[in-house]
């Protein structure tokens, strides 16, 4: 029990006249639930069971209204709290730090895309009925279409693949006009008989539990209020302001990653803390294990830093809302583009080399270490580091403002 908070009915609910909960009260709620995954989070990596159970664990922690403002009914916490919650349950579970993740970007959408009004009035309705928010929003084929008619618009097609959207209780899509041809970010009830999810594109090796898959649109209706905004990067029309949901989704996938790389890295140290040495005749003072945790860790607290610093700065960006420039977003755009890199980086190092100082019982089903490497090759599959090094160094050398990119 804490001020203006309490448990009730299976879901966390914030007095609305309550202050918010502070950081480190968060925080301790995803570490009990970050623990609670952690507990079968091999068996049920194994199993590949669509993650009803764990998206009602977050739901009853609070977790899903954590973005949201208390007087709207919500936690009432900032981008660097909810960033933090996200690296320690995907510490625990990759692919749930990733739902979750995605669901922080999206129902944050409407503030970036759609104005304070549009968004209190959404933010209201999903704390009331605690929604959990999948799709995506990047550009990526094959598109949508929204096409307007006599009885309101609609949405047909086929989205490719989506985060979420097995469990999702609204679906954040993007969709290209029919007659302008302009990019809109527009919110689908899952509900309704025309939405389909579940293609055989979410059967990926790793992030199983990412609840991902395709999506069929057949003349989905648009409902009034439930078009978010314009997706198009054109500085006539698009703000400063909007650009900013570029790096804060960076900075989420760099959380996802290093969740995962400080997972394998705990669970890689108990083991051998617990065994004592991954070889016959060694000892627990072997100095290639010893440098080799060195060297990850290094790396790791790294990325860390490096993500932190982008996520003070995003912070700075978002306070400063319509008053922010062009200059300003970009500057931004890249600490998170340098930070997100850093972080997949040091996931594909971690997820990898830990197993060398584990040694060959690493490779035992019944452990589970290969969950991390799979999860974390899976989710930098989809948006490639490489992309990132090309923004980063195209405005050092140049001064070119990196192209306007979601992650999810």
């Amino acid at each position: 029990m804490r001020s203006g908070v309490w448990r009730g009915a299976g879901v966390t609910v914030v007095d609305a006249a309550a202050e918010a909960p502070d950081r480190a009260w968060w925080l301790q709620i995803a570490a009990e639930a970050a623990d609670d995954l952690a507990t079968d989070a091999v068996i049920r990596d194994q199993a590949g069971k669509t993650p009803y159970g764990e998206i009602a664990r977050l739901r009853e922690a609070g977790l899903l209204a954590l973005l949201i403002p208390v007087e709207h009914g919500g936690g009432g916490a900032g981008w660097s709290t909810a960033c933090a919650v996200v690296r320690k349950i995907a510490a625990a579970d990759g692919a749930i730090g990733e739902v979750l993740g995605c669901h922080y970007l999206l129902s944050f959408s409407a503030r970036f895309f759609g104005g304070a009004e549009l968004a209190a009035r959404l933010e209201k309705e999903s704390a009331a009925g605690q929604w959990c928010w999948g799709g995506g929003l990047a550009a990526r084929e094959p598109r949508l279409t929204f096409t307007p008619g006599r009885d309101g618009p609609v949405v047909n097609g086929r989205q490719g693949y989506a985060t979420g959207v097995l469990v999702a209780d609204r679906l954040a899509v993007r969709a290209t006009h029919a007659d302008t041809g302009e990019p809109l970010a527009v919110l689908i009830d899952t509900a309704h008989p025309g939405v389909v999810c579940g293609g055989d594109d979410g059967d990926t090796f790793g992030q199983r539990l990412a609840a991902g898959g395709s999506v069929e649109f057949d003349g989905v209706p648009v409902e009034d209020g439930a078009v978010l905004g314009p997706l198009s990067w054109d500085e006539d029309t698009f703000s400063p302001f909007s650009g900013l949901s570029a790096p804060t989704g960076r900075l989420v996938s760099a959380q996802i990653c290093l969740g995962i790389a400080q997972g394998v890295l705990a669970e890689a140290r108990e083991y051998t803390r617990a065994v004592h040495a991954p070889w016959p005749h060694t000892s627990p003072r072997d100095p290639y294990a010893l440098t080799t945790y060195g060297e990850l860790t290094v790396a790791t607290f790294s990325a860390a830093a490096l993500a932190d610093q982008a996520l003070e700065a995003l912070d700075g960006g978002l306070a400063r809302g319509e008053a922010l420039t062009y200059d300003e977003c970009a500057e931004i755009t890249v600490l998170a583009a340098a930070a997100e890199a850093a972080a997949a980086r040091a996931a594909h190092d971690a997820t990898a080399r830990a197993l060398d100082v584990v040694g060959a019982r690493s490779a035992s089903s019944a452990y589970g270490f290969d969950r991390f490497w799979r999860n974390a090759r899976t989710h930098t599959l989809y948006d490639p580091v490489a992309h990132r090094l090309h923004e980063v160094g195209d405005y050092f050398l140049n001064g070119e403002h990196p192209p306007f990119t979601l992650p999810f």
